[in-house]
């Protein structure tokens, strides 16, 4: 592979998890664990953040748009997945269609002006791609 295709993955960015109950991961993630619960953008669906260190852990309320709590979630960008920081999502995705690796979702913009995409790792695995506001 030449440096014109290859992507420099920096850091895990944060997981997710869908839960049934968001008082319940409250208390497990910062009561059990000791995270810190922090500020999240103004999303259209329910849900919480955890700062964990230097990661983030995001629950999202289960609902017909997330796929289900625990193992799943499907096709959809808002179930089971990890993340990856790099310096710019447009040129990752530039490389990715290079080295033909197919998008699960296209990039674009969240509510606080990140940038993302999503795609499968050779198993299936849901990989979110992410740079921060410009």
């Amino acid at each position: 592979m030449n440096d014109a295709t290859r992507i420099q993955v920096k850091s895990l960015d944060h997981v997710t998890i869908v839960v049934r109950d968001l008082a319940a991961a409250r208390r497990f993630y910062v009561d059990a664990l000791g995270m810190d619960e922090v500020a999240r953008p103004a999303f259209s669906f329910a849900g919480q953040w955890f700062q964990a260190g230097p990661t983030l852990i995001h629950t999202i309320l289960e609902y017909e748009g997330s796929g289900t709590a625990g193992l799943g979630g499907g096709a959809n960008t808002r179930g089971h997945h990890f993340a990856f920081l790099v310096d710019d999502v447009i040129q990752a995705a530039s490389s990715l269609e290079k080295l033909g690796i197919p998008f699960v979702s296209p990039p674009k913009l969240r509510p606080d002006g990140a940038a993302q995409l999503f795609i499968r790792d050779p198993d299936g695995h849901l990989v979110e791609l992410t740079s921060p506001p410009n």
